[in-house]
């Protein structure tokens, strides 16, 4: 395959795996299926019933719902299905009015809205059954968080796709921290300056988490410190507050999209901000910023491929890593470095749990930009950690790998322990 032919692919994957996404992903799949369960009804739910995985069910117990002023998957399912627009994708509950939510606060109190846990190994799966005068329509979504595979209505299948594994592209994955960042640097900047409205969407929510009081305040109460000297504003101080401000405000149910990556919204802020922030302090081109956002993108994409969609590890850390490298790059510095960098966030903090989505998320958020600018300042140093180190590998592709298999093999249980702590409470 020519390089030529290969950047067309990687165009492809962000194109699919960079969209945006109004609102965290998990209650966004929800309210999906129910908008699309309720328009194959074709008349207004009076009872919905959705039934997801356990993973997606940790992730969506939490956040906050946009438009809606609560949390959880009940009312995500009740505005999806009385207001949702699947056309929409993420940003299916873009269209919601004050009276469709108050519509749906009715039907949940009257206690026509449920979710419960489905019978499935699918580690993302969503299924809405809605029904009104004696009909009964339903949407099914599995692997992807816009994955429908199935609508029905009245036992009727109105459409059905195979379930596949959007996470490849075609047999073999194509991507490697080698080919990255040859794309990065050598594509022409007509061909990758979509990325740049990645900066745009997420800087200008992270102005909002800033301005108003969202979740814990995370980035919001850096600015505070800042004022009050027990900070200072540095570069790495910039750039995490402004990640974390945007998590805030997402996790809070901000009714503004992000760009999302790999399926999250919060992984999107983390491949983002921290390297435009970067751009913007170090007086960088828009072209230098895009290749950047480019690499970090695509590293994320190909981490996250190797860990799957919902995990019992934080994919932070991920984004994270793809941003300590895009930071990496303005720096100066060349593959080398880069992978200096994927080493450094692998031998720190690999571990860091995913314990469901919800404000806190803001601070794990601010936790994974500061170690990946610590792990870039020494790769840029010469410093890396070595491959005898744990579970770091002196080959980058390997090294990858033994993440995605801790977070996927040897995080299996911890994901149930997770799980079962979190629907006792």
């Amino acid at each position: 395959m020519t390089a030529k032919n290969e950047w067309v692919e990687f165009i492809a994957i962000l194109n699919r795996e960079v969209v945006p996404a109004l609102g965290c992903t998990e209650p966004v799949t929800v309210a999906l299926a129910a908008a699309r369960a309720a328009e194959a009804l074709d008349a207004k739910p009076q009872s919905v019933l959705v039934q997801v995985s356990g993973n997606l069910l940790k992730n969506g117990m939490g956040v906050g719902v946009p438009g809606t002023g609560m949390t959880g998957l009940v009312i995500a399912a009740a505005v999806g299905a009385l207001g949702g627009n699947s056309e929409l994708r993420l940003e299916v509950l873009r269209d919601l009015t004050p009276e469709i939510v108050a519509e749906a606060k009715n039907l949940m109190a009257d206690g026509n809205v449920k979710v419960e846990l489905a019978q499935t190994d699918e580690l993302l799966f969503a299924k809405a059954i809605v029904a009104a005068e004696g009909h009964v329509a339903t949407c099914t979504i599995a692997r992807t968080h816009s994955g429908i595979i199935e609508v029905t209505k009245d036992d009727e299948i109105l459409n059905s796709t195979p379930l596949e594994d959007e996470d490849a592209s075609g047999d073999v994955w194509p991507l490697s921290v080698s080919a990255i960042y040859g794309f990065a640097t050598e594509a022409d900047f007509e061909d990758i300056s979509f990325i740049l409205e990645a900066a745009r969407l997420n800087e200008s929510i992270a102005a909002e988490g800033l301005e108003h009081d969202f979740g814990l305040k995370v980035g919001r109460s850096m600015d505070e410190d800042i004022a009050l000297g027990l900070r200072s504003d540095d570069i790495t101080s910039f750039a995490t507050r402004l990640a974390a401000a945007a998590s805030d405000a997402r996790m809070d149910g901000i009714m503004q999209p992000v760009m999302s990556n790999s399926g999250s919204g919060n992984q999107g802020i983390t491949a983002t901000i921290p390297v435009t922030a970067f751009a913007r302090r170090l007086n960088k081109s828009e072209e230098e910023m895009a290749r950047a956002l480019i690499l970090s993108h695509l590293i994320a994409i190909h981490l996250k491929h190797h860990l799957g969609r919902l995990s019992a590890l934080c994919g932070a850390i991920l984004a994270a890593t793809g941003s300590g490298c895009g930071i990496a790059m303005l720096l100066g510095g060349g593959l080398v470095e880069v992978e200096r960098t994927i080493k450094n966030m692998v031998g720190t903090i690999a571990g860091m749990i995913c314990d469901g989505a919800k404000t806190s998320c803001a601070l794990k958020v601010a936790s994974s930009v500061e170690a990946a600018i610590n792990s870039a300042l020494l790769a840029m140093k010469g410093t890396s950690v070595p491959g005898s180190d744990g579970i770091v590998d002196d080959d980058i592709e390997i090294c990858i790998k033994n993440l995605g298999r801790l977070g996927t093999v040897g995080m299996c249980e911890t994901d149930k322990v997770i799980l079962d702590i979190m629907v006792n409470k």
